[in-house]
């Protein structure tokens, strides 16, 4: 349950989690809880009770009149009961019999503004006159630390859901720009493609990937990348007509099953689909259906940063890419850089084993667009050759 939650909720969780089980232990109590107040119930959100998940489980929930919860609150039980049969209003709530109830302590947990999140608890089928005020100090320990837990999970959401608003306007009003960058052929200098770029509007300016990033971590991954593949396509009519169109998905976008239909508007065998290397797929079977059922239409699929991501050769393979594209870090420099040249070199041959042609990014220089031409790479994009803009101000031929 807790792999589903992002990396630090899980942390979240497991140190209340701990907290929980320390203090049932230190009490000899067989259940402790965190549970949170939403609207007239009690939802259980972390439970220790090992052997008693038929009676209390995490996402159970009652309603807080059957509880001691609002009693606790008013003053009307204390936070320390070490006998219920003590107490006339314990007694006169069912709860207590058909929980079997003999013992109970519970403090409230609060929020950052002050107001009553729930109850950090622990009880036991049967009285414990031992408890004393001793207990309910360690008790206030442990539901310190949970507090602490819950409040800085409340403000990581709160900041979640800002740059979900945020993203969330960016689609809307599709504030963006998409730009092109000439991809060419390194043998004779050729115009062989573009890569559509997506730059954003804000102010001030923020990259691409730092969008991405947060659109990711919000949940608004695909929806985003989407969007601007759309905008891409709409520029398709203006290419070169010997000239294809590179757009960029996430494994996951790609996965989801959601870009075919795009993809389906226009004509598929003038488009390359360029995964990114830099995220894993988080189902990599549904990934491998979704690129052949595009691919199986004469799309172009390209693996985008090899060198510098997730995937392994044997990734790769089975995905059958129908081009590499080398990351900048291996081509910067490579004409001066053995183990560049090397790494790069068996690439190129690689690709030329399982079918597939080679594009290197991010050629600055001369020497590495001779270098890289020398040792069998097919394509070339840089600043050398040009940089992201409008199509029509690329070159037809480079001469470099």
């Amino acid at each position: 349950m807790l792999d589903a939650l992002p990396v630090g909720d899980r942390e979240n969780q497991a140190i209340i989690d701990s907290a929980l089980t320390a203090v049932r232990e230190h009490l000899d109590m067989p259940i402790a809880y965190l549970s949170e107040f939403v609207g007239d119930q009690t939802i259980f959100r972390n439970v220790s009770a090992p052997g008693m998940e038929d009676l209390i489980k995490p996402g159970d929930s009652r309603h807080l009149d059957e509880v001691y919860c609002q009693h606790i609150l008013r003053g009307d039980l204390p936070e320390l009961i070490p006998d219920t049969a003590a107490f006339p209003l314990a007694q006169s709530l069912p709860i207590t019999n058909t929980a079997q109830i003999g013992s109970h302590v519970s403090l409230p947990i609060h929020r950052a503004d002050g107001s009553v999140y729930g109850m950090f608890c622990c009880l036991s089928p049967v009285a414990n006159p031992s408890l004393n005020d001793r207990d309910i100090k360690v008790m206030r320990l442990f539901a310190d630390l949970a507090a602490d837990q819950v409040r800085l999970n409340h403000s990581r959401q709160s900041e979640l859901e800002g740059t979900r608003n945020i993203i969330r306007d960016m689609l809307r009003d599709a504030a963006f720009d998409m730009l092109f960058q000439p991809i060419y052929r390194l043998a004779d200098g050729g115009l062989a493609s573009f890569e559509s770029l997506c730059r954003f509007r804000s102010d001030p300016y923020r990259s691409p990937d730092k969008w991405f990033d947060d659109a990711r971590t919000a949940g608004l991954q695909t929806e985003l990348e989407l969007k601007v593949i759309d905008a891409a396509l709409k520029a398709l009519p203006g290419l070169p007509p010997h000239a294809r169109l590179a757009v960029n998905a996430a494994p996951d976008t790609v996965a989801s099953g959601a870009l075919l239909p795009i993809l389906s508007r226009v004509d598929p065998t003038r488009l390359t689909l360029e995964i990114t290397e830099h995220e894993r797929s988080n189902d990599f079977d549904r990934l491998l259906r979704a690129v052949q059922a595009i691919g199986a239409r004469g799309t172009w699929i390209a693996i985008d940063d090899v060198g510098a991501g997730y995937s392994g050769l044997q990734q790769i393979l089975q995905l059958r890419p129908d081009i590499l594209k080398l990351d900048m870090s291996l081509v910067r420099d490579i004409d001066t850089d053995t183990a560049r040249r090397s790494l790069a070199g068996a690439l190129v041959s690689f690709a030329s084993e399982t079918g597939a042609k080679v594009t290197a990014e991010g050629i600055e220089r001369r020497a590495e667009w001779d270098c890289l031409r020398m040792i069998g790479a097919d394509y070339g994009q840089g600043w050398l050759m040009g940089r992201p803009g409008p199509m029509n101000q690329a070159a037809p031929n480079v001469t470099v």
